[in-house]
C-alpha cells in the first residue's frame, strides 16, 4: 500500500505553480493517469486555484469550463481521485496527475474517458460502463 499523500510546503507548491504556463484563459490541460496501472483516465483543465487546491488537499480538483467554476472530482458522484503526484511537462504547458481512482473516472460510468477506438476497421466502444451514470449523478448532469 502506498504511503498517504503529504502536501508539499507552501514554497514548493508556489514554485511548481510558477513553472506552469497557463493559457490566456488561465487554464492548463491536465492529463489524469492511474498511478498503479498507468491507464490514462481523463483529460480536464485546471486553473491556478485548482492546482493549488489539489496540491494542498491531495484530492483532484479541476476547472469546469462549462460551469466556469472549480470542479472537485467526485463531489457529486463519489468517484474521487486521490493524488499521488502532480507533474509538469517539459514546456510547462501540460500537467499530469497520477492518482488512485476510487470508482470510475468517466461521467458515462466507464473507468476511463478514452473508450472509443477503431477495431476491425470500424469505430467501436472498447470499454463497457461499470456504473450507471443516473445512479452516480442522481439524474443530474455530470
Amino acid at each position: 500500500m502506498a504511503a498517504p499523500y503529504t502536501p508539499p510546503s507552501e514554497t514548493a507548491r508556489a514554485a511548481l505553480i510558477a513553472a506552469i504556463r497557463f493559457d490566456d484563459r488561465g487554464l492548463v490541460p491536465a492529463i489524469t493517469q492511474d498511478a498503479a496501472t498507468r491507464e490514462v483516465l481523463m483529460l480536464a483543465w485546471m486553473n491556478r486555484e485548482a492546482v493549488a487546491e489539489t496540491l494542498t488537499t491531495g484530492r483532484a480538483c479541476y476547472f469546469s469550463r462549462s460551469r466556469g467554476a472549480l470542479w472537485r472530482k467526485g463531489e457529486r458522484s463519489g468517484q474521487t481521485q486521490a493524488l499521488v503526484d502532480l507533474r509538469v511537462d517539459c514546456d510547462g504547458d501540460t500537467v499530469l496527475l497520477l492518482v488512485h481512482q476510487h470508482g470510475v473516472a468517466c461521467h458515462t460510468g466507464r473507468r476511463s474517458c478514452f473508450f472509443t477506438a477503431i477495431r476491425d476497421g470500424a469505430v467501436a466502444t472498447i470499454l463497457a460502463p461499470q456504473a450507471d451514470p443516473a445512479t452516480l449523478y442522481g439524474g443530474r448532469d455530470a
